[in-house]
C-alpha cells in the first residue's frame, strides 16, 4: 500500500489515500471546500486493502474477508486479490452500493495528523483530492473565517474515528498476548473447460485467529473475551471468511484471474 508523507515538517506519520495533506486553516484554505461528484469514492480503486476499526468487524463482515496484515498485525477488508485492483470500485470510479465502505475511507478527505512537539491532533484536508477545490465549492470549509458545519461534522468524525482506532489497537494487542493470530492461506480450487478439478491456487497469506487456540484457552479467558466484547468481533472475524469465494468470483466476473494478495 503506497503511503505519502504528511507536508508539515512537524507532523509525523504517513496514511494510505492522501497526497498532499495539509493542516487545516482560514488563512491558507478560506476559498477551500468540496465539490460535488457522482463518484466520491473512486479513490478507493487506489488498493486491494482498507483498513478497519474493530467496531467496524459485524459490518464489513457481511461483505469482505477481515484478515490481519503485516507486522502491526493491522485488521483490513480484503477488496482484491493483487495490489491495486480493488473489485468494489467499478471502472467507472463507482463504489458498490451493496457494500459496506470502512470508516477508513468515509473520512476522506480529512485526517488526523499528530503534531508531536504541541502534543495534540491537527486536523488535516488532503488538498490534492479529486472532491477539494477552490473554484466556488458546493460546499465550503469556512464560512466568515469559521469552520464550516461540514468541517466541525468532519472533525467530530475523525476524533471518533481516533478513538477506534486506539481500541483497535487494544484488540489487536489483546489477540497478540493471548498468542491466537496464526498464519493463514486461502487457495482457490478452478474448475477445467471439461468439468474436472484444476490446479489448485494459492491466492492469499495472511494472519487470522487460530480458532484451535481460541477453544483450548482456559475458561477464565474466554470469559474475559466475552465480557470485554472482544470474542464478539473475533466470531465476525471468522465468519467474514467465508467472503473469499465472493471476492473470487467478483475477480473472475471482472475478468481476472485470482492472484496472490500481497499483505
Amino acid at each position: 500500500m503506497e503511503q505519502t508523507p504528511l507536508a508539515d515538517a512537524q507532523l509525523t506519520g504517513s496514511v494510505l489515500f492522501y497526497k498532499t495533506p495539509e493542516p487545516l486553516s482560514p488563512e491558507l484554505h478560506a476559498n477551500l471546500g468540496i465539490s460535488a461528484s457522482t463518484t466520491p469514492h473512486a479513490f478507493v480503486a487506489e488498493t486491494n486493502v482498507v483498513p478497519l476499526t474493530v467496531a467496524e468487524f459485524p459490518a464489513a463482515a457481511l461483505s469482505y474477508p477481515i484478515v490481519f496484515i503485516g507486522e502491526s498485525r493491522m485488521p483490513v477488508a480484503a477488496m482484491g486479490l493483487t495490489q491495486g485492483q480493488n473489485v468494489f470500485v467499478s471502472d467507472a470510479g463507482v463504489f458498490r452500493s451493496d457494500a459496506y465502505l470502512p470508516a477508513f475511507a468515509r473520512r476522506y478527505p480529512f485526517v488526523f495528523a499528530n503534531d508531536e512537539g504541541q502534543e495534540r491532533m491537527i486536523l488535516c484536508v488532503d488538498t490534492g483530492a479529486s472532491m477539494v477545490t477552490t473554484n466556488n465549492p458546493d460546499v465550503p470549509f469556512f464560512e466568515n473565517g469559521a469552520a464550516s458545519p461540514f468541517v466541525e461534522n468532519a472533525m467530530k468524525f475523525c476524533t471518533d474515528f481516533e478513538t477506534e482506532r486506539r481500541r483497535t489497537e487494544s484488540f489487536v494487542n489483546l489477540l497478540k498476548d493471548y498468542d491466537l493470530l496464526s498464519p493463514r492461506e486461502t487457495v482457490y480450487r478452478p474448475q477445467n473447460p471439461d468439468g474436472t478439478p484444476g490446479e489448485p491456487q494459492k491466492i492469499a497469506e495472511y494472519f487470522g485467529v487460530d480458532e484451535e487456540k481460541l477453544n483450548a484457552l482456559p475458561a477464565d479467558k474466554l470469559v474475559a473475551l466475552r465480557d470485554n466484547g472482544a470474542l464478539t468481533h473475533i466470531y465476525a472475524h471468522l465468519i467474514s471468511l467465508l467472503a473469499w469465494d465472493k471476492l473470487i468470483a467478483l475477480t473472475i466476473e471482472r475478468g481476472n484471474t485470482p492472484a496472490n494478495l500481497n499483505s
